[in-house]
């Protein structure tokens, strides 16, 4: 009986997210697009701190959001852009964060999201231990319980997400990774939960998504020990799904995060966003309310005009047009 009301509740959320995916996209001023293009997506960022796909930037933004078009519509790109602190969480960085993925769940549009850097050899370096320093022992609480909002906010985020690590990824910078879907690295980053070595412990979510992406024993180790690894050590452990050679231009990772966001365009939207929840929330209960929780996930893909697209694509012998509808 438990389980049935649990479904009727996750049933209700489904709705409501269905109707989030039907609904109007609402367009964000902290939106921005890059510099330049660079010749066919050849090159992204690194060595001159330009990507593809831009017009406009405010050179001092910490985020630029960046929507790319063409073959590649529906994905956009979170681009932390820190120079002078290697990316390190600020305030400034978790309110616009917490506003570009606030706009971004409520985008119908948005089929794949990818969290990156934009400064060479660094993917985030953690808090900004500067501004940290500088706060009343009564701020840094409220400060660190922002922050898990943030990381939990993009945990949540209806679409599939990637991040991309080309280099450092420590403390908060790797527990936002860890709120992703599925990282990438380069094989020589650097990713650590090193709290510890300060005398405190991951306050953003570390302690819970690493036992549940490791294994629990590793995990303890890992923190225990401040432990810091390569992208070959973490793909070996499961922190990370793919490592890759990084390449001249230090985008390694974000190339090979833009080709799984490749593979998930031409598939359902809806269907992509009902598969994300079920994992998510069948992960936290066990096998008989999971399978429940499939099936209410599946009963909303049932009368979207995408699952009859699907079939008729099929009949017809050709690629599907879905619409998220």
């Amino acid at each position: 009986m438990a389980a049935l009301v649990k479904c009727r509740v996750l049933v209700q959320a489904f709705r409501c997210q269905t109707s989030i995916i039907n609904g109007v996209c609402r367009s964000d001023s902290v939106l921005h697009t890059f510099l330049t293009e660079r010749a066919h997506c050849a090159r992204h960022v690194f060595n001159g701190g330009v990507r593809l796909h831009s017009s406009e930037v405010k050179s001092g933004d910490d985020l630029i959001v960046r929507h790319l078009d063409g073959e590649d519509s529906g994905i956009v790109v979170l681009g932390i852009n820190r120079p002078e602190s290697k990316n390190a969480i600020s305030k400034n960085l978790v309110t616009m964060m917490s506003e570009a993925v606030e706009s971004l769940k409520k985008n119908n549009k948005v089929r794949t999201v990818i969290l990156c850097s934009l400064v060479p050899g660094v993917f985030c370096a953690g808090a900004d231990l500067k501004e940290r320093a500088k706060m009343h022992q009564s701020e840094v609480g409220p400060f660190v319980t922002k922050a898990r909002t943030l990381i939990t906010e993009l945990g949540n985020l209806p679409m599939p997400t990637i991040a991309a690590l080309d280099g450092a990824a420590l403390g908060g910078g790797l527990e936002m990774a860890l709120a992703c879907d599925i990282r990438v690295a380069a094989a020589s980053a650097k990713m650590g939960l090193v709290e510890t070595k300060l005398a405190i412990i991951p306050g953003a979510g570390g302690t819970q998504r690493l036992p549940r992406t490791v294994g629990v024993s590793v995990a303890k180790e890992l923190i225990f020990a401040a432990r810091v690894l390569s992208g070959e050590e973490a793909k070996r452990l499961g922190l990370v799904n793919h490592a890759v050679e990084q390449n001249p231009s230090g985008d390694a990772a974000y190339l090979r995060a833009l080709d799984l966001a490749r593979e998930f365009i031409p598939q359902g939207p809806i269907a992509i966003r009902m598969a994300k929840l079920a994992i998510n929330q069948g992960m936290e209960v066990d096998l008989k309310t999971g399978l429940a929780i499939e099936e209410a996930c599946y009963s909303q893909v049932i009368p979207t005009q995408d699952r009859l697209e699907g079939l008729l694509a099929f009949k017809e012998k050709r690629p599907p047009r879905f619409k998220g509808e």
